[in-house]
């Protein structure tokens, strides 16, 4: 059972890092169209909230776990970027 559990955490965050990396590119682009003057389409607002979304819970993650990392005897920047791409599963094994 451990692990299947472990195999689960690793695909996790293996997506995590797809998806995380992918909302950055989705910001990065709607950024760079908005300095352009360029018009995106309505049917990606939905997207861009999603990813808005995924991206604040994260930085919210990733401070926390960035707060809590010295306690544990780990690099507050270092522990702190890995959970903001992780999200969730950093802070668990953090708080283990």
């Amino acid at each position: 059972m451990i692990i299947k559990q472990k195999k689960l955490v690793t695909v996790i965050k293996v997506i995590s890092i797809f998806f995380i990396a992918s909302a950055i590119g989705w910001e990065v682009g709607n950024i760079y169209a908005i300095l352009t003057n360029q018009k995106l389409p309505n049917s990606f607002n939905l997207i861009f909230w999603i990813e808005r979304f995924a991206l604040v819970a994260h930085l919210i993650e990733g401070i926390v776990a960035a707060l809590y990392a010295p306690s544990k005897s780990k690099d507050s920047i270092q522990y702190g970027t890995y959970t903001f791409f992780v999200g969730t599963v950093g802070l668990l094994e953090l708080f283990e």
